[in-house]
């Protein structure tokens, strides 16, 4: 049975002008990262529009999804603000309901 859910964030990225195609790897890359973090039990990049991405993940408690914003993701947000998107919309949210995964 998988983890259930109560605790969520909404990343918003706004790509620079031309950084569409590297702001996409980055996003692939940071699979690998959260891969390693085990409160970090739902994850999805995903893409809005032509230069509007973002990142879903949800967690177990206030304790999985603090570890994560804390973590290499959040760093590695901190370091590519200004070099391929512009100043992220961080959400933090409550999950009312969930399908888990089979």
């Amino acid at each position: 049975m998988a983890t259930q859910v109560s605790k969520a964030v909404l990343v918003r990225l706004e790509a620079l002008p031309g950084k569409e195609d590297d702001l996409r790897a980055f996003l692939n890359q940071g699979l690998s990262i959260v891969e390693g973090e085990p409160k970090t039990v739902r994850w999805f990049a995903i893409q809005f529009g032509p230069s509007s991405f973002g990142i879903f993940d949800a967690f177990p408690d206030e304790d999985g999804r603090q570890a994560h914003l804390s973590g290499d993701v959040g760093k590695a947000l901190g370091e590519n603000t200004g070099v391929l998107f512009e100043k992220p919309t961080i959400e933090q949210l409550d999950v009312v309901a969930e399908k888990q995964p089979a």
